[in-house]
């Protein structure tokens, strides 16, 4: 009887804090869990006994990578609670900001996170002294998605010009033109993102999902849809919390959400992708399959594509958004608060982020609870990882852990911001 313990106390390239935990007896995986340890920062708690109009300012500083997604979420959710509709022009707006998210959030990963593993570098800084072109084309698709953000936002970092209703202040035509340039250089570049990433070494590892995303009718998803998987789930945002719970691990401050009577699901760009590639984009449908993928994709190692894809779609998207754009009469729409419970699932870059409150007839919060993308994966992310081990038990210790973290940040978890340290520890019995 031989055991095996992996240890990883603090893993790198991603965003947060946390740890991996594989045990191995007689050459099956026993236990594998993603271990996050990071404290709990209790935001549903600060928002209790708030303002409505404070939601989207306070969940924004939840993520500094990602809080659009928290602001499209709170200001939707809110939206539903008092019966308010955004369209035209301000819905718009609202499409061209979360393509400046996904195209910083996605670049970040793909150029900086995930590619130094499958070239076989520490880090970004290590991989630039060969591939100095990459890198520089990442850092600058990186400033173009935060350029977006920052017009339409008000800056990069916590944007503070979104607001329940619309945005406190909203550009004119003129002000979006010099991002078209910047776009369409993007959008090369974008395609060549896609090219490079199928160019790296996959491994061999498709695996039986169920993909749960927003679906919308007319479009690509970011803000609206209805919540749709590939195993015959169809529902209204509404009705998240009659299918999907929360379970707390006492190995993870962060809870594992499941799918009601299945189990584990897969959140995030791949599963977008599946569920949605009829409504990219024609060029990013070709660059896709160009790239060796087909409408749907179940290697999780190729999501590095796949994220390059969306990247490229968003590119497109802003691009028609800001050629469509006309400044609207107003920056939001009226709202009046009254007591009831709001509902809403947006797009974050790694998939769906719901928000719920329930709220008094002056529109104070009573009551918070937000399940962000990271902790629905959670338990798909240990699964990968016991199908994934046992047949590279072979591997040298050092290559079997690396290969164990790659498989994890194929999911890029947003636990907070990222670490860049790490510390190994193996076990062998």
């Amino acid at each position: 009887m031989k055991t095996q313990t992996i240890k990883v106390d603090y893993l790198a390239r991603v965003e947060g804090e946390g740890a991996l935990y594989v045990k191995i007896k007689d050459k099956k995986v026993v236990d594998a869990k993603l271990k996050i340890f990071e404290p709990p920062r209790f935001f549903e708690a600060f928002l209790r006994e708030r303002l409505f109009s404070e939601a989207p300012d306070i969940t924004a500083r939840i993520c500094g990578i990602c809080p659009i997604a928290y602001q499209m979420s709170a200001v939707h959710a809110m939206e539903d609670a008092f019966g308010v509709k955004v369209d035209g022009q301000l819905r718009a707006l609202r499409r061209l900001i979360y393509c400046g998210e996904w195209i910083e959030s996605h670049v970040l990963h793909v150029y900086m996170l995930h590619a130094p593993d499958f070239l076989g570098y520490d880090d970004a800084i290590q991989m630039a002294k060969d591939f100095p072109e990459a890198v520089q084309r990442g850092l600058k698709l990186k400033k173009i998605g935060n350029d977006i953000v920052n017009l339409v936002g008000g800056r990069e970092i916590h944007p503070i010009n979104v607001r329940v209703g619309g945005f406190y202040k909203v550009p004119a035509k003129r002000d979006l033109a010099p991002l078209t340039e910047k776009l369409k250089w993007a959008r090369d570049a974008a395609l060549e993102t896609v090219r490079w990433t199928a160019t790296l070494d996959f491994p061999d590892f498709e695996q039986n999902y169920e993909f749960v995303a927003l679906r919308h009718p007319n479009e690509y998803p970011f803000n609206e849809g209805r919540l749709v998987s590939n195993e015959g789930l169809d529902i209204a945002v509404q009705e998240y919390e009659n299918h999907f719970a929360e379970e707390h691990m006492q190995h993870s401050n962060a809870l594992h959400s499941v799918h009601k009577g299945k189990g584990a699901y897969f959140v995030g760009p791949q599963a977008r992708y599946s569920l949605n590639f009829d409504k990219l984009s024609p060029l990013a449908q070709e660059a896709a399959r160009d790239a060796g993928l087909g409408p749907v994709c179940r290697n999780p190692f190729q999501s590095i594509i796949v994220r390059s894809v969306e990247t490229l779609y968003a590119c497109d998207e802003a691009l028609r958004l800001i050629a469509q754009y006309e400044t609207p009469e107003k920056p939001a729409v009226e709202v009046q608060p009254r007591a009831g419970i709001g509902h809403a699932c947006t797009e974050a870059p790694r998939g769906i982020l719901y928000h719920r409150y329930r709220l008094d007839e002056q529109g104070i919060i009573l009551e918070a609870k937000i399940v962000p993308p990271t902790s629905q994966n959670q338990r798909t992310i240990e699964n990968d990882l016991r199908q994934f081990v046992p047949s590279r038990l072979h591997l040298p210790q050092e290559k079997l852990v690396w290969q164990c973290e790659q498989a994890i940040r194929n999911y890029d978890p947003c636990i907070s911001c990222a670490t860049h340290f790490l510390k190994i520890h193996l076990e062998q019995e």
